[in-house]
């Protein structure tokens, strides 16, 4: 439902609570940015006006209840499937702005192969893929993405490489795949930090709208719950830690994608 909103004739509306959203209260912990993110998503449909077009697909993980935020039409998939799902329903509905919305366990994980041979095969649609380097939902272990030394409820003595092997970059994977035409990773620490990803989000969507490939925006966030900080010190952590081994940065742009007009 929209609420039109009348204004003093000196003033300009320049804020508002996005259409594509939901007014569900949230169940994420304090400082968890995964609310950042599911609003960016859902300004990016508002402005391409899309929102009666798309579909997300959400995973298993903290975001298992995405479906609840966004007014738009959702599917769940069984762990880790939600490309093979995003596949399926985007060549059936090839009109239709499909999503996935997963994190570093289910898409990293139990679901590698999948988003590898979506990318692969250029499946026109777009993930958001949430890397907090740990798992969240299940009580704080070891995620793929977890850092070297990184102390969790699984690894209490920190990451070692030797047994449980180097935290795996996905974007850098992905970007290597001729399938994938724009593959970047951003973070949603600050505002600079946080209109960047925005822009990254809807450059990934005209990406799948113009049918150039396969599109993916890893977003660097949070879990204050399970790394046991305050959700300022979670913040830190990531500039600090988490970009050292995981660099900001866009790893594939077609020439097609780098030509899209995104405002």
């Amino acid at each position: 439902m929209t609420v039109e909103v009348k204004l003093p004739k000196d003033m300009e509306l320049v804020y508002k609570y996005p259409d594509s959203l939901t007014k569900k209260d949230t169940h994420y912990c304090p400082g968890c940015t995964h609310g950042i993110v599911h609003r960016l998503i859902a300004e990016v449909l508002d402005e391409l006006g899309i929102k009666d077009k798309a579909i997300g697909i959400a995973p298993v993980g903290c975001s298992v209840l995405a479906y609840y935020y966004f007014d738009v039409d959702f599917a769940e998939a069984s762990h880790g499937r939600a490309p093979a799902m995003a596949t399926g329903l985007k060549r059936v509905n090839p009109d239709k702005i499909v999503f996935t919305y997963q994190g570093d366990g289910d898409l990293a994980a139990i679901g590698t192969a999948e988003i590898i041979h979506a990318a692969n095969r250029g499946e026109l649609i777009t993930t958001v893929f949430i890397n907090n380097a740990i798992y969240g939902m299940t009580g704080g272990q070891m995620a793929p993405t977890t850092l070297p030394g990184q102390v969790t409820t699984s690894t209490p003595f920190g990451r070692d490489v030797r047994i449980a092997g180097y935290p795996v970059k996905m974007s850098e994977i992905l970007a290597t795949i001729p399938g994938s035409a724009y593959i970047t990773r951003e973070m949603v620490t600050d505002l600079p930090s946080i209109n960047k990803t925005k822009k990254a989000i809807k450059r990934a969507f005209l990406t799948q709208m113009n049918g150039l490939g396969f599109s993916c925006v890893e977003v660097l966030s949070t879990c204050p719950t399970n790394w046991n900080v305050s959700p300022w010190e979670a913040m830190e952590w990531v500039k600090t830690n988490m970009t050292q081994y995981f660099p900001l940065g866009t790893f594939k742009m077609t020439d097609a994608v780098k030509a899209l007009k995104v405002r």
